[in-house]
């Protein structure tokens, strides 16, 4: 039987978390009284009461109104090192986490800004707690396409004087009516200056924005993508590929994305040939971080082992880290199968 404490040890990658949605009711106003911003709900509590949604578009409501108290470089610094603390405590070995520039620029905040609060964290983080990371630049979908290119002009300027954390685009908020398709311009820019292109697609969009995520965009990585399985012929392409997918379990009970946790696609994906992980989204507002994430997955989907330590080897393998680093961190993976009595011999380790 799968325990907590096994998926708690097992080493792992998060590959899909949005650093805005870290952001824990208590810091949020902590961050809100030193940059003398009021916010609409009069206590912790409140804001937490809030967490209660039907759709994607209601949540994003939220968590706009929360980032909205990170001003300065020392807020995007305090919200990253309280993520990455916690992710190394859930034994977390790499993240690669996504931030929303244009929800910070329209406010008049400077990409740089929040580069040097997150980088500077991220630096700490490796040094201090073993724990290396990776940027991925989102374009919100509802935000006008020239100011998404903006942002990749800006992003341009920043690569090389944040490197080796900036390392990719991504597209995420709101997806139905923003098909990807919309965005080949810019991802064509910002493939072409270096930055590697991921897209969430197929959450509450069709599969066909999966599919045009694929071609259009060129993805390297599938943000959720639950969808894809209500069409055969684009799972058999996922799977011949080798397109990792970033599933969010939590997030997607959350959102009614799915009703209930046993009818949660994960398994499936699995059993299908599909490169799923397992990550946490927007853990501040849906419930739970990486493990818990696993927990609620494994509980109500009967995960087994083998399922167990799939997913993790995938999350290293779908990273975006070196051959070496990949390397390096499966070998710790497999020491742990071995010391819990997993039977790694039969899982196809190479």
């Amino acid at each position: 039987m799968i325990s907590r404490q096994m998926i708690a040890q097992m080493p792992k990658a998060e590959l899909h978390v949005h650093i805005e949605g870290t952001l824990e009711a208590e810091l949020c106003f902590e961050v809100a009284r030193r940059n003398g911003v009021k916010l609409a709900y009069g206590s912790i509590k409140d804001l937490q009461d809030a967490y209660r949604f039907d759709n994607l578009q209601e949540f994003l409501y939220i968590y706009n109104q929360g980032a909205e108290v990170l001003i300065e470089e020392q807020d995007f610094y305090d919200l990253a090192w309280a993520y990455l603390a916690k992710a190394k405590a859930q034994n977390v070995l790499h993240a690669e986490i996504f931030f929303d520039p244009q929800l910070h620029t329209l406010r008049g905040v400077e990409m740089e800004t929040v580069l040097n609060g997150l980088t500077a964290a991220m630096a700490k983080a490796e040094t201090e707690l073993a724990l290396t990371s990776r940027l991925i630049f989102c374009i919100q979908r509802h935000v006008d396409l020239d100011n998404a290119m903006d942002t990749v002009v800006a992003a341009e300027r920043c690569r090389d004087r944040y490197a080796p954390y900036l390392i990719g685009i991504g597209l995420d908020s709101s997806e139905l009516g923003f098909p990807p398709s919309n965005f080949i311009d810019v991802f064509d820019r910002a493939r072409a200056a270096g930055f590697i292109p991921v897209a969430h697609a197929g959450e509450e969009g069709p599969a066909e924005y999966v599919a045009d995520a694929l071609d259009n965009l060129k993805i390297q990585r599938l943000d959720h993508g639950n969808r894809s399985l209500e069409d055969d012929e684009l799972v058999k392409r996922l799977a011949g590929e080798a397109i990792p997918l970033t599933v969010c379990p939590l997030s997607n009970l959350k959102l009614r994305v799915v009703d209930d946790m046993k009818n949660h696609p994960l398994r499936k994906m699995l059993e299908k040939g599909l490169k799923a992980t397992v990550n946490s989204d927007d853990p501040a507002y849906f419930g739970g971080y990486i493990n818990e994430n696993f927990y609620a997955a494994a509980e109500a989907l009967e995960l087994t082992e083998a399922h167990l330590y799939e997913l993790a080897r995938n999350s290293f393998e779908a990273s975006f880290i070196s051959a070496s680093q990949k390397r390096s961190h499966i070998a710790k993976l497999n020491d742990f199968a071995a010391a819990t009595g997993w039977r790694i011999s039969s899982f196809p380790i190479t």
